[in-house]
């Protein structure tokens, strides 16, 4: 398993840590339990984290491979390090005699590495994106954010070279055929699975008590990363139009931003962040918002308990671990109609699905669940019954297909 540019075992909420640590962290334990041995290889960011752990369980390693400066870095440089991070990974397999019957790439930069594993070992790669820069590009803010054309480039080769491809939705594939124009009969769609024995619904007075919440009757919860992609300032536009609505004199409610590091210094701290919290300033919400900063995953689920509902207002995402988590948690999800979330959160039924950057919209359909205890909890109910179908049970099993159906002479 490849995991280049972020590892599986790192705190979630920072710059480069989400969903796609979720799913290689809860994926290789799922395979574990299924019985493949499997070792994640990413790029050592820490010397003082140790090189080789077995937090996973099952006899399956998280490689830390020096590839550059132990240091975080930006995307940009990373690329330059990819056959530094090739050339540890063949290193630590000669020297401990390793053989690998297949590998299972995430993230693009990955997967120009498996590309050169696979000619080296001579066993077929999966892959899959998490994210496309051409979807990134178009929605990038600020423009500083638009990766060059090195990463089309790289998705593309990716693209030719891999044995499969593993989309999470319709839409991601759909993406991947008319953006890339690239051929889909090695597509298979596969959603993200979700750990139904970590997230389930905790009776919200019991979440309240255990996380401390902030000092009102009513939560609503953001969880992700702090970056403009991620469409935060609209809720918080949100949140400052349902004050000027007056509509809420009779009912306290708050926003709680899980992710990022919000104590740092603003020289040293995340120009986002910076952002954001003046904009709260700006419309006089700093006894509204609460910036929580990065949270432990075992927090997670009284977190998303607690809150009425949790709002994903992303101008992108190709799936979005955040809402199925919340959704298995039993909470209803408000989250923008884009990518992933339009197919995963059912308008209506599960919670709500708004326009990208919508303020009034976003605004109205959390009011409406603030208002109105009764239907959350109906949403919250259907949001936990259609969470079951996304049991890493159910989805590390269909991944496990789809390795057995590209391994040579492998019997299915």
């Amino acid at each position: 398993m490849l995991s280049y540019h972020t590892c599986p075992l790192a705190t979630l909420g920072g710059k480069d840590t989400g969903g796609m640590n979720v799913y290689v962290r809860d994926l290789t334990r799922k395979l574990g339990a299924l019985g493949v041995h499997v070792d994640v290889f990413t790029r050592s960011q820490d010397e003082h984290v140790p090189h080789v752990l077995h937090d996973l369980g099952y006899g399956n390693r998280v490689v830390h491979v020096k590839a550059g400066c132990e240091v975080p870095l930006p995307k940009q440089e990373l690329i330059s390090y990819i056959p530094e991070f090739f050339t540890g990974i063949e290193q630590f397999t000669s020297a401990k005699s390793l053989e690998y019957d297949l590998i299972h790439s995430h993230y693009w930069m990955s997967g120009l590495a498996a590309i050169e594993l696979k000619q080296l070992w001579r066993v077929p790669f999966v892959h899959m994106f998490h994210t496309l820069g051409v979807m990134k590009q178009r929605v990038a803010r600020p423009e500083e954010e638009v990766e060059g054309d090195y990463r089309l480039t790289g998705e593309k080769k990716v693209l030719r070279e891999a044995d499969r491809i593993i989309a999470a939705t319709q839409a991601e594939m759909a993406q991947i055929q008319w953006l890339y124009q690239s051929d889909i009969q090695k597509i298979n769609i596969i959603p993200p699975g979700v750990d139904l024995s970590r997230f389930y619904p905790i009776p919200e007075d019991e979440a309240k008590e255990v996380i401390g919440v902030p000092p009102c009757d009513q939560v609503l919860l953001y969880v992700g990363r702090i970056e403009p992609l991620k469409g935060i300032d609209t809720l918080i536009e949100a949140i400052a139009y349902m004050r000027r609505s007056g509509g809420f004199k009779e009912l306290s409610f708050c926003l709680a931003v899980i992710g990022g590091e919000p104590d740092l210094m603003i020289g040293n701290g995340s120009p986002e962040m910076a952002r954001l919290k003046d904009l709260c300033h700006a419309h006089g919400l700093d006894d509204l918002v609460t910036f929580l900063g990065k949270q432990d995953q075992d927090s997670l689920p009284y977190y998303y308990s607690a809150a009425e509902a949790v709002v994903v207002p992303s101008h992108y995402e190709s799936f979005g671990m955040v809402a199925l988590e919340a959704m298995a948690c039993g909470t209803p999800v408000v989250a923008s109609q884009v990518g992933g979330l339009a197919y995963l959160v059912q308008d209506g039924v599960t919670g709500y699905t708004v326009p990208s950057s919508d303020v009034e919209a976003l605004a109205d359909r959390l009011a409406e669940l603030i208002k109105n205890p009764d239907l959350r909890e109906k949403l919250g109910t259907q949001a936990a019954s259609l969470a079951q179908e996304f049991s890493w049970d159910i989805i590390a099993s269909r991944i496990l297909d789809q390795y057995l159906e590209v391994i040579p002479n492998q019997p299915i």
